[in-house]
């Protein structure tokens, strides 16, 4: 498995923080986590409400034309984006979507798969009848 030096040397730096004492440890978590996400992300189904946030690098030649087509392609699912300047290289998206998850996550992963695209996140919850306010109960006024 080869990795770019850059990533390497951050993944380093997080282990230390976090006082890992083998890579091959902070690996293996990672790993997991990667996975878990993964799985969290694929098992969800029906109707879901969320936000992808994409960072990418904009001077990567093309970039910004995939990813202005990918959303073109899930007008249906996308409500709004907003674009934010980070610094001279990186910029942010934040796209909110609305509707079948399996719209969604094939939106993500067509996303996350972009050359120049850095990271990807799909945050959502449910948007229908599921759909419950923590902490309230529809049963009002009655002491459990």
């Amino acid at each position: 498995m080869s990795l770019p030096k850059k990533l390497l040397s951050d993944f380093d730096e997080v282990l230390k923080e976090r006082g890992y004492q083998s890579r091959s440890k902070g690996i293996r978590d990672a790993l997991q986590d990667y996975i878990v996400r993964y799985q969290w992300m694929n098992s969800m189904e029906g109707e879901r409400i969320g936000i992808v946030t994409i960072i990418y690098d904009h001077h990567y030649t093309g970039v910004m034309e995939n990813l202005a087509e990918i959303q073109h392609s899930f007008r249906n699912e996308i409500n709004t984006s907003m674009h934010i300047h980070m610094t001279d290289k990186y910029c942010m998206e934040i796209v909110v979507v609305n509707g079948d998850i399996a719209q969604i996550r094939e939106l993500t992963e067509k996303i996350m798969r972009l050359k120049g695209v850095e990271h990807v996140k799909l945050t959502s919850t449910a948007n229908g009848e599921d759909f419950k306010e923590p902490g309230h109960s529809h049963d009002h006024g009655h002491i459990h």
